[in-house]
């Protein structure tokens, strides 16, 4: 009789291995261990250790984790049953983010199995998690956002449901994903700069349409992998990030690995 095999372990046992484990020395080291629990599809925590580890740069589908009245998203059973077949009981060493804790007293790093396999890596090839990283957290993102493009291709795990769809910026359903973390594809009708402000538009009207907007802040840090962001009008572009309702919807982008062609 054939048993019924869950959409996390046929990715787990029948997708090869493809990627390297990042070099120790690209990263602080963090504490070694045994991982002893599976929170979530980002979240470990070894044993004796003494806080949750937050795999950086991704973001695997969430569960509530006793959230009062949030819905799970699609696949987050999975995608923690992926991460508990490759890296529960596993000796692990940890490698920090530039930025070491977040804001709930989680370790921030890159965890690589004692056979030299990157978990942020398996997540991501194998379809449960999207690239997610933060301005002070940019570390492997090249490899990561690489790595995440071949599983999309492939419509493995997230990439084959709707909920993580990329949007159209011209989809008038965009306003309806207003505080939530998308991925939107379009082509920059216009784009301003202000005395605060760079202002990437997708529609006629910037006071409906979707926007990405980056404050004068930020604009050292696009400066400095040389990108020129109102050379971006006419091209064809990818921004993720969180959706906020600024007139129409908005991405507000803080550093580079957020926009992409």
């Amino acid at each position: 009789m054939l048993k019924f095999i869950t959409l996390a372990a046929f990715l787990v046992f029948t997708l090869p291995c493809a990627w390297a484990a990042p070099p120790d020395d690209v990263l602080a080291a963090g504490p070694s261990g045994v991982v002893a629990t599976v929170i979530d599809g980002d979240t470990v925590r070894l044993k004796d250790g003494d806080a949750d580890i937050r795999l950086i740069g991704l973001q695997a589908p969430k569960l509530p984790l006793g959230r009062k009245g949030f819905k799970a998203w699609p696949l987050a059973d999975e995608a923690k049953a992926a991460l508990k077949g490759f890296a529960l009981n596993k000796d692990v060493r940890v490698r920090l983010g530039t930025s070491a804790r977040d804001r709930h007293g989680r370790m921030l790093a890159h965890v690589v199995r004692a056979d030299d396999v990157w978990v942020q890596a398996e997540m991501l090839r194998l379809g449960l998690a999207r690239v997610y990283t933060f301005p002070d957290n940019r570390a492997l993102a090249a490899e990561m956002l690489a790595i995440e493009t071949e599983a999309r291709r492939a419509k493995r795990g997230i990439w084959g449901h709707p909920f993580y769809a990329v949007r159209d910026a011209l989809s008038p359903g965009l306003a309806d994903d207003n505080g939530t973390f998308q991925i939107v594809r379009g082509t920059v009708t216009d784009a301003a700069k202000t005395k605060e402000r760079v202002y990437l538009n997708f529609g006629a009207d910037y006071r409906s349409d979707f926007t990405v907007s980056v404050e004068k802040r930020d604009w050292r840090m696009f400066e400095a992998a040389g990108i020129d962001l109102l050379a971006f009008k006419g091209k064809t572009i990818e921004a993720r990030g969180w959706i906020v309702k600024r007139n129409g919807p908005m991405i507000e982008a803080t550093h580079p690995e957020q926009i992409s062609r």
